[in-house]
């Protein structure tokens, strides 16, 4: 299937999209515009970023090195906006090895390093080949649709494909509260339809920074 250079967006004929995403893409440590909602469409609570990186099998990544390799794909502030992106990206199963999706909320880069994620952390399920692109899509859907319930404590979702396996993970700011991070778990174990023997890992930011 052809991509285009971020490998992670269909190709299209609507130039006019792709030329926006583009510019956007130049240059995000600038503050980006609001992005407009259009009368008529369902405005959702949070802005969002979707973001795509690639790294080659083997080579472990620096914090520069990854930041470097952060593509921003474009932003959404709409349902219509959503599904408008989320229609034209990749699934999982169609992504190179060691090609990872992020889907964070405006403001908030998918990086331990950034101040929203410094003190938070992550649930981690791993799946077998197949299975991602039902699961990513259903976290995605909970995300972006409020289903969590934990007010921002939310910063963004993650789908990373591997060799062997697809791992998908949800970031929240603040690992500290037992109370916010058991909800989570819940609440992706229902979302996700999970057996209630699947394995969940939880993993500070914290301890990646060491």
């Amino acid at each position: 299937m052809m991509v285009n250079k971020y490998e992670a967006l269909k190709t299209s004929d609507d130039s006019g999209e792709e030329d926006s995403v583009n510019k956007e893409s130049k240059d995000t440590e600038k503050p980006l515009p609001p992005v407009e909602v259009k009368p008529g469409e369902h405005r959702l609570q949070y802005t969002y970023s979707i973001w795509f990186s690639r790294r080659a099998p083997g080579k472990q990544a620096t914090t520069q090195s990854y930041d470097q390799n952060l593509k921003l794909l474009g932003r959404f502030a709409s349902v219509e906006q959503f599904w408008g992106y989320y229609s034209r990206l990749l699934r999982p199963a169609d992504l190179t090895s060691h090609s990872d999706i992020h889907i964070f909320k405006d403001g908030i880069k998918p990086m331990w390093e950034d101040t929203a994620n410094r003190n938070g952390g992550k649930w981690i399920v791993r799946l077998r080949k197949g299975l991602a692109s039902r699961c990513w899509e259903n976290m995605i859907l909970a995300m972006v649709g409020e289903q969590f319930m934990v007010g921002d404590e939310i910063c963004g979702a993650v789908i990373s494909v591997r060799f062997q396996e697809d791992i998908i993970s949800i970031w929240n700011r603040t690992a500290q509260d037992s109370t916010i991070t058991s909800r989570i778990r819940d609440i992706l174990k229902r979302v996700l339809n999970l057996p209630s023997n699947t394995v969940m890992e939880y993993k500070t930011h914290n301890d990646s920074l060491k």
